[in-house]
C-alpha cells in the first residue's frame, strides 16, 4: 500500500479520542485527559522548570558539566499543567546541567506554530493527532518527524529496562505509531484509556458467580441471570460499538486482519473472521435488557448506564469516564465497579481490550535531538509514571497499576491481566456522499437488536460502504 494511502489510516486511529467522548458524555471524557480536553481559555506556561524548582541535584565539582538547553512543548489537556513542570524539573535532577525550557498550553498549535514557520522548533512535543488544527498530521505528511525506533531499545533512564520492554504489548504494533505502515515508529505513546465492559462486582459476590473470560461463559451467565430478570448486557448508545467492534474484529483475525478492516481491504468484510464478528453482535442483542433500543440515543443514554447500577443487566461497554460520569447515580447495595476485557472470540485467544492515546514526537528539525530522546525514553519511567498519575495522566508503561489506588488500579490494570491491547480505527477518505462507515457498521446495531434488520443484510451493506471509501482514500 502506498504510504499516503497508509498514513490515512493514522489520521482516523488517533481521532478516536473525539470520537470516544463524542459517543458518551464529552465532557465526562474530555475531564479524563483525552486530547479533546479544555480547548476554552488558552492558559499558558512558558518557563525553565529548574526556576520553579528549589530542590535541584548539587552541582558535580569534579568536572566541568556540559550545559544544555531542552525546549519542551506540551499540550495542556484535562490533566492540568502542573505535572508538566514537576516532570521536567525531575528530568533535569537525574541529568545535570540539563535545564528544560518548558511551554505548556491549551492551544499549543497557536503558541508553537510562529516560531516554527520561522525554523524556531520545539526538541519535543506533546500533541496527539486527531485535533482541529492537525499540526502532528501536517509534519507528518511533510516526513518532517524524527524516527523513534532507535528510541525504543534506549535503556529507560535511572533503570535497567528498554523502552520497548517497559511498554505494554501492542501499543508499538499500531498505525497510531506508526504512520507510514513501514515498521517505523515516529510517534510516542503516551497518556492512555482503555475501554471494556463496566458491571457490578458486589452482584457477582453476592450470586456467587464467575466473572466470564469466553463468550460461551457469556452466554451461560446470560441464560442463568435471565431466570432472575436480570439481562446480561446494555449498552449507552450504539457509538459505543466502536471500540467494542474494533475489539472483536482483533480477536477474531489479529491486527493485520483488523487494519485490512480499517482500509477498507477488498471483501474483507465478507469475511469468515468478521462473519463471526457480526454473527456475535447478533446474538449479544437476544441477551441485551429490552429497553436499551429506546434509551439508545444523547438523551436518555444514562438511563441505560444506570441498569448495571440497578442490577437490571450485568455488562455495559464504556470507558474510563463511566465512573465519574455516574458518581452521583443512585446504586444497588453492595454495588462495586468491576471492570473486563471484551471476551476472546477463538478458542485459546485473549481478551481484548481498545483504548485510545496521545502522543509525543520529535520535530526532525529539533536542535538537540539525542537529549530529545533520552527525555522521550524518560517518559516510560517508573518516576515520571508516578509523576503523571497523580494528576491522572496514565502511561502505557508495564505494571502500571501498581502505582495508582481504587477504581483506577482496577481499570488500567487490564492489560497486566492478560488483555491484548487494540487501537486504530477507519483510515480518512475524501467525503462520499451519503456515506458513513461507522453509522453504518455501529448505527445499524439498534437495528439488529430490535429485529428490523438481519446480519445478512447489515453485512452487505457495511462491505458496500467499505468499496465506496476504498476507492476515497486519500
Amino acid at each position: 500500500m502506498k504510504r499516503k494511502k497508509i498514513f490515512a489510516a493514522l489520521l482516523a486511529a488517533a481521532m478516536m479520542t473525539s470520537v470516544l467522548s463524542g459517543c458518551g458524555n464529552t465532557e465526562s471524557a474530555s475531564n479524563s485527559g483525552g486530547s479533546t480536553a479544555g480547548n476554552s481559555e488558552s492558559s499558558s506556561v512558558t518557563e525553565s522548570s529548574s526556576q520553579t524548582e528549589e530542590s535541584q541535584a548539587p552541582a558535580d565539582n569534579s568536572g566541568q558539566v556540559e550545559e544544555q538547553v531542552l525546549k519542551v512543548a506540551a499540550f495542556e489537556g484535562g490533566y492540568g499543567a502542573e505535572m508538566w513542570s514537576e516532570v521536567a524539573a525531575a528530568f533535569e535532577n537525574s541529568h545535570p546541567g540539563v535545564t528544560v525550557e518548558l511551554t505548556v498550553d491549551k492551544k499549543l498549535e497557536d503558541v508553537i506554530s510562529p516560531g516554527m514557520k520561522a525554523g524556531d522548533y520545539p526538541d519535543v512535543v506533546h500533541l496527539a493527532t486527531g485535533r482541529e488544527a492537525a499540526l502532528t498530521e501536517t509534519l507528518t505528511k511533510e516526513n518532517a518527524l524524527l524516527p523513534l525506533t532507535d528510541v525504543l531499545g534506549m535503556t529507560v533512564p535511572g533503570e535497567n529496562v528498554t523502552v520497548k520492554d517497559k511498554v505494554v504489548p501492542g501499543f508499538l504494533d499500531t498505525l497510531a505509531t506508526n504512520p507510514y505502515g513501514d515498521g517505523v515508529t515516529y510517534y510516542a505513546p503516551m497518556f492512555y484509556s482503555p475501554c471494556g465492559l463496566f458491571y457490578n462486582a458486589g452482584l457477582f459476590k453476592e450470586k456467587n458467580w464467575e466473572v466470564p473470560s469466553t463468550w460461551e461463559e457469556m452466554w451461560a451467565l446470560g441464560d442463568k441471570a435471565k431466570e432472575e430478570g436480570i439481562a446480561l448486557f446494555t449498552y449507552p448508545t450504539t457509538g459505543y460499538f466502536d471500540a467494542f467492534t474494533y475489539a472483536t474484529l482483533s480477536s477474531a483475525g489479529g491486527s493485520d486482519f483488523f487494519n485490512q478492516c480499517m482500509t477498507y481491504a477488498d471483501g474483507i468484510w465478507e469475511s469468515e473472521n468478521a462473519t463471526k464478528v457480526f454473527n456475535l453482535i447478533e446474538k449479544l442483542g437476544q441477551y441485551t435488557e429490552e429497553t436499551t433500543v429506546a434509551n439508545a440515543n444523547n438523551d436518555n443514554f444514562t438511563k441505560n448506564q444506570q441498569l448495571i447500577l440497578d442490577n437490571k443487566a450485568i455488562f455495559c461497554p464504556n470507558g474510563t469516564w463511566l465512573p465519574e460520569e455516574m458518581k452521583d447515580a443512585p446504586r444497588a447495595d453492595g454495588f462495586e465497579w468491576g471492570f473486563m476485557a471484551i471476551p476472546a472470540v477463538n478458542d485459546g485467544g485473549a481478551g481484548c481490550s481498545f483504548c485510545w492515546f496521545e502522543q509525543m514526537w520529535i520535530p526532525a528539525a529539533a536542535e538537540n535531538q539525542d537529549l530529545a530522546k533520552e527525555f522521550v525514553a524518560y517518559m516510560y519511567s517508573d518516576e515520571a509514571a508516578q509523576i503523571f498519575a497523580k494528576s491522572g495522566a496514565i502511561q502505557p508503561i508495564v505494571g502500571v497499576s501498581d502505582y495508582l489506588e481504587g477504581d483506577n488500579k482496577l481499570f488500567y490494570s487490564i492489560y497486566d491481566n492478560g488483555a491484548t491491547a487494540v487501537m486504530g480505527g477507519f483510515a480518512a477518505t475524501a467525503p462520499v456522499e451519503g456515506v458513513n462507515m461507522l453509522d453504518t457498521l455501529c448505527g445499524t446495531v439498534n437495528s439488529i437488536v430490535s429485529g428490523d434488520k438481519t446480519v445478512a443484510e447489515w453485512q452487505a451493506a457495511v462491505e458496500e460502504v467499505s468499496d465506496k471509501l476504498r476507492a476515497a482514500m486519500e
